[in-house]
Order: structure tokens, then sequence, then C-alpha cells
């Protein structure tokens, strides 16, 4: 594997910069010089942490998914993402991973369906020899009052959001072995619950905590290992910080800023490498200070 991909915080900002809109190049340069300074100084520490380890990211194509194929690849992973209809941000994100010296495969499979999930591990352990990092990340989000919520909305969000998740995990677990990882995104508002109505979202990312918690439990004695990354407010496509509700959300943060999704990406990178191999049933909180 070429070397060229351990610089894994230039990539991503470099990736995601191609995709900012004209009113947040300030931030998104910023966040590019951050990028390159941290990868300045993490040289001398081990780049490859994940080499010759095989990871699947449900919902890859985009924002966080997609920050977290570059940084476990920027480790030294072989990383298989799914994509329901972004096949072109797919594409880019795989040929953004080998240009820089990744393997990477794109799978289209839809996280509501119990089928397509048991086929994107299957692909994935036939193009990448194995499956050794799961990462649930694929979710939807749909926000009314109570009053208003459809039947549709609810089945919907149960189907990908807490479903998907546990599908996933149930066919990757046969081809995890001892040291195996899986990682689900879930959501700070699990714990704090403002703004906009969303009280069946975040019910359903409660039900990951739960689950998390159970499965690294009945997974320990396999030397597997389970945890859920919660991210607060994230500067993706469908919440960007420079949104209407963007200065609401920041003055609930500590820190005063949005997360980037290679701040994410980056808590994941560290949960799947050995370093955290005593770390299991456990919530990480990215959000900035927003829950302190």
């Amino acid at each position: 594997m070429s070397g060229k991909i351990g610089n894994a915080a230039c990539v991503a900002a470099s990736y995601f910069a191609a995709r900012e809109r004209p009113a947040a190049t300030a931030r998104t340069e910023e966040s590019a010089s951050a990028g390159a300074k941290a990868t300045e100084k993490g040289k001398g520490f081990n780049m490859q942490e994940l080499a010759g380890k095989n990871a699947l990211v449900t919902g890859g194509s985009r924002g966080i998914g997609a920050a977290i194929a570059i940084a476990l690849s920027g480790k030294g992973a072989n990383v298989a993402i799914t994509y329901e209809r972004s096949a072109d941000s797919s594409a880019r994100l795989v040929g953004t991973i080998e240009e820089n010296g990744g393997k990477a495969v794109a799978i289209k499979a839809d996280s509501a369906d119990p089928v397509a999930i048991q086929r994107s591990v299957d692909e994935t352990v036939r193009a990448l020899g194995g499956l050794d990092i799961l990462v649930n990340n694929a979710a939807i989000a749909r926000y009314n009052n109570i009053a208003d919520f459809t039947v549709e909305d609810i089945d919907a969000l149960l189907a990908v959001n807490i479903r998907g998740p546990v599908l996933a995990s149930k066919a990757a677990i046969p081809h995890l072995k001892e040291g195996g990882r899986i990682i689900t995104i879930g959501s700070a508002g699990a714990d704090r619950i403002a703004g906009v109505p969303g009280t069946v979202y975040y019910m359903t990312k409660g039900a990951l905590q739960a689950f998390s918690r159970g499965l690294a439990r009945e997974l320990g004695p396999r030397d597997i290992t389970v945890n859920l990354v919660q991210p607060g407010s994230t500067n993706t496509d469908s919440n960007p910080e420079t949104g209407e509700f963007a200065d609401y959300q920041r003055s609930l943060s500590a820190l005063g800023r949005f997360n980037q999704p290679q701040d994410v990406a980056a808590a994941v990178a560290f949960l799947a490498t050995p370093a955290a191999r005593q770390i299991t049933g456990t919530i990480l909180t990215v959000d900035g200070g927003a829950l302190a």
C-alpha cells in the first residue's frame, strides 16, 4: 500500500473542500489548514495501524460516512462503502481513495432493505477478502410533531436507523475475527433534544445506545469491541454550518462551532485501531461540548 494515503487529514480536507459552497470557503480553508497541521504533528506515529484490515462503512458516499472511509483508508484499511442513490459521489470517493494509494469499492444497497444489507456484507467480503470493521453509519432523518407524524415516516426511521444497524451487525458478525470492531453512528440528540421536533428521530438514536451496550456484552468473549459515536451538529449537506439554524446550534456548543465530518471520523478511526482494544460498550460523544 502506498504511503500517500497516510496524509488522510489533507486528503479529507481536499475532498470536502471540493464539495463546499462558496459561502463556506473561509471555514473550509481554515479546516484544511488545521488538518495539514495535525498531519505534520502526527508524523512519527504509526499511520498504518489498520494495514491488512477490511472495513465496511454503510451510507459512506457523503458527509460523515465519506470522511470515515477516508480516515480508515488513511490508517491502512481497505474500505467498502454502501450508497443508495449517490452513485456519482460514491465513484468520486472511491477514486479519491485509490488516487491516494488505498483500496476501495462502492456497493449499491438500500439500508432499509434486509436483503440488500446482507448482500452488501457478502459483496464486501468477496471484494476485499474479509471483514474486520463494520461502521453502521447509514441513517435518515424525519422531523415532525408527534400529532402530525405519519406511520410511513415512523416505519422508515425504524427500518433504516434501528433495524439497519442490527441487521448489518448480524450479517457481519460471522466474518469478524478476534480484534473485530463494530462502530455505530448515533446522535448527541439522544441525550439532549433541542431545536426542531425530533422525538421519533432521536428515539431511534437512543435505541442504538442499548443495542451497542448489549452487543458489546455479547461479543466481548470473542474479543470483538462494539462502540457508539454520537456526533453533535456537523457540517454536512443536510445541516450546513451556514444554514438557517446554524447560529442557534453553535450557541449550544461550549466551543461555539460545528463539527467537521473529519472530527467525527477521527473518533471512529481511533476506535477501530488496536489502541482502543479495551474500549467497548462505550458512547463517545463528539459535540464540541454541547452536552457539557
